[in-house]
């Protein structure tokens, strides 16, 4: 299903935003009986996806970025209290504070900023793979004809709560956007749902209550479990709904992964958390989705258990052939395809 029509559907599912702010717990009362989750899970990329840029630790690690682009210069220098984005032509220049820091850093931070009370991307992000700034995905092809206008563009009121949506936890509130107000990064009820009534019905032992009061999503079915990480990572009908082609597309691993010749819609071995674990950092090393693989292809014969049997070129990575990487040149880099295949 598309996400629009999931989130109209009774129950929780991510980026919902109808309960209220009171019906939420916050990390401190899970870590009261899920210490270990929470211990590791505030150390994922998810839990660091949105930060204000004043703690932002890549622009702590960097006390002056700048770059060039057409006859514009950018600059963000950050100081203990403050990031400030400034833009010059040589002539002209404009700065403001910047706001918040969307991205954990791994791949990179784009940001926003306020000015003149409208919230506004700035035409600049920083790359990890580049080490530097460069332009914001999609800004390319502008024109700016000013400073202001270079310095980036209005977010609208749609898409700044889809933005916060995904990056944040509790930014919408019985349907109003509350981002001010909001946990940055995924927090536990991001994903699980508002906590309070669960955490109550646990603290009394009324067990039955308190699991029927928040959402487990590894109980959910294996094409409802996809849809779910969907939410915010585009699932297929997302995808197909907005026309999107190319490595818009690819960018969507539920939209890949139910792509794949493989993909079944009744089994669980083929998930997103099959794979990934939401509660731990993302495994970076190919040879550790070895087993994953295996867990299907050799129990039903597909392949030999021996994966040097089983890999032609001699590998011992199923993913590095099975699942490339492709570069983004704009981002500075290589994405994972989730369309599950032989290249040929």
């Amino acid at each position: 299903m598309a996400t629009a029509d999931r989130i109209q559907d009774p129950g929780w599912w991510p980026t919902k935003g109808t309960p209220a702010r009171s019906e939420y717990a916050g990390t401190f009362a899970c870590n009261e009986c899920h210490a270990s989750h929470v211990a590791v899970q505030t150390t994922t990329s998810m839990a660091r996806t949105l930060t204000a840029a004043a703690t932002s630790e890549t622009l702590r690690a960097h006390s002056r970025l700048s770059t060039t682009a057409g006859r514009y210069t950018f600059a963000i220098a950050t100081t203990a209290e403050r990031s400030t984005y400034d833009v010059t032509d040589g002539t002209d220049a404009v700065s403001a504070p910047l706001k918040w820091a969307f991205g954990a850093g791994k791949v990179g931070q784009s940001f926003l900023f306020e000015r003149n009370g409208v919230v506004r991307e700035a035409r600049v992000s920083y790359y990890e793979g580049a080490g530097a700034l460069d332009v914001t995905p999609g800004r390319a092809g502008d024109s700016p004809r000013t400073v202001t206008e270079a310095m980036g563009r209005v977010v609208g009121g749609a898409e700044l709560r889809r933005c916060f949506g995904c990056h944040s936890t509790a930014s919408a509130v019985r349907g109003s956007f509350e981002p001010d107000a909001a946990l940055p990064g995924i927090a536990c009820e991001a994903c699980h749902g508002p906590g309070l009534r669960h955490a109550a019905a646990m603290r009394e032992r009324r067990i039955v209550e308190g699991q029927g009061a928040i959402l487990n999503p590894a109980r959910l079915e294996p094409a409802d479990s996809v849809d779910f990480c969907g939410a915010c990572h585009a699932t297929f009908w997302d995808v197909k709904l907005a026309g999107e082609k190319g490595i818009a597309a690819m960018r969507s691993q539920p939209y890949r992964l139910l792509s794949s010749k493989c993909w079944s819609g009744g089994d669980r071995r083929i998930t997103c958390i099959a794979c990934h674990n939401p509660h731990r950092p993302l495994a970076r090393d190919a040879a550790s989705y070895d087993t994953r693989c295996l867990a299907c292809h050799a129990a039903s014969g597909a392949v030999p258990a021996s994966k040097a049997a089983a890999c032609k070129v001699g590998s011992a990575e199923c993913v590095t052939c099975h699942m490339p990487k492709y570069e983004v040149g704009e981002m500075h880099h290589a994405f994972t395809d989730h369309l599950i295949r032989v290249v040929r």
